[in-house]
């Protein structure tokens, strides 16, 4: 042992023979709670991440009531993403795929969504209608699924037809379009009076905490979307690291952001290696991620990287004074 560790040894060893005086620590306890209290709480008004207004069916509805009647009418159609997502919610999609395997196939259907019937059909039910909406969800829970097809498709077809009506309800021509129109036109009622806000989650449920619905029927039209851009939420922005309106805040999200920025995870080109990784980004930058986490798991086990310090010894300059000390 050194001189020093003789003396360090001493001293941690000997009784203090000093001067003392009476600590209180409950009340040192109290005084800082106080104070940081203080502090987090002007703070937090100062600086704190605003708090926006939530999204609405009937902010939808006054805001954009012809998308928010075209989307509906897609529901009903069949042509909204949602419709054909896919895993966990259907199995009309395929969902996103890494070397020909599809995970959302394999986990399945296990939180089954059907647009038109969930989105539309059930939240009409729940409420008392004048007796053209009655009518109409009678004519339409009738029908068979084909014809239920036809009817919603000719509709969704007229709607969005660039040189026709061009998403305008009003300009759209007369055809077969069975009840559709009146049964749109019926869920807009209820999402302008603000009662579709209130039954789409979970029909006869006070209490609820899932809105996997009301965020997947948003997402089908532009509204949701043009929040986005407006709050810089968008991933050009980085917007799974931010809070509305550009604030910092889920900074732990960075690395997941950081490839989604790469041109090979957003082409805009139809085929190739970049397309193939743009539409599945999702997965291919999960594996990416977990390939990361589990090398830094790992990193003790394996052979050439947990011999990086060694030869990189940043270490030596932190502790450069234990390193004086004869340390090796």
């Amino acid at each position: 042992m050194t001189a020093i560790d003789d003396r360090q040894k001493e001293l941690e060893t000997t009784p203090w023979k000093g001067p003392k005086r009476r600590y209180d620590i409950v009340k040192e306890g109290v005084i800082a709670l106080v104070v940081i209290g203080i502090l987090t709480l002007g703070l937090a008004a100062l600086f704190g991440s605003p708090d926006e207004s939530a999204l609405t069916f009937k902010g939808w509805a006054d805001s954009a009531p012809e998308n928010f009647i075209a989307t509906t009418v897609g529901e009903l159609a069949g042509t909204t993403e949602s419709a054909g997502y896919g895993g966990p919610y259907n199995t009309n999609g395929d969902g996103q795929i890494m070397a020909g395997v599809s995970p959302s196939k394999i986990v399945g259907v296990h939180q089954p969504v059907n647009p038109s019937v969930d989105f539309v059909i059930l939240p009409l039910q729940t409420q008392q209608q004048p007796d053209t909406i009655k009518g109409a969800l009678d004519q339409w829970t009738k029908a068979s699924a084909d014809q239920q097809v036809t009817w919603a498709t000719n509709l969704d077809t007229a709607l969005n037809d660039p040189e026709g009506a061009n998403g305008d309800p009003a300009k759209v021509g007369s055809g077969n379009y069975g009840p559709v129109p009146t049964l749109a036109e019926g869920l807009f009622a209820m999402a302008k009076s603000g009662a579709l806000d209130g039954v789409l989650p979970a029909p006869g449920q006070f209490f609820n905490t899932n809105n996997t619905k009301q965020i997947l029927f948003m997402g089908d039209g532009s509204y949701l979307d043009d929040a986005g851009t407006a709050y810089h939420l968008q991933g050009n922005e980085w917007g799974m690291v931010n809070e509305t309106g550009n604030f910092p805040g889920q900074q732990w999200l960075i690395p997941f952001s950081f490839w989604y920025q790469l041109p090979i995870f957003n082409s805009e080109d139809e085929s190739g290696l970049a397309f193939t990784l743009t539409e599945n980004g999702d997965i291919f930058i999960m594996s990416i991620i977990g390939i990361m986490m589990l090398l830094l798991l790992f990193l003790p086990f394996i052979p050439g990287l947990r011999s990086i310090p060694r030869w990189i010894p940043i270490h030596r300059l932190v502790w450069r004074q234990y390193y004086k000390r004869g340390r090796s």
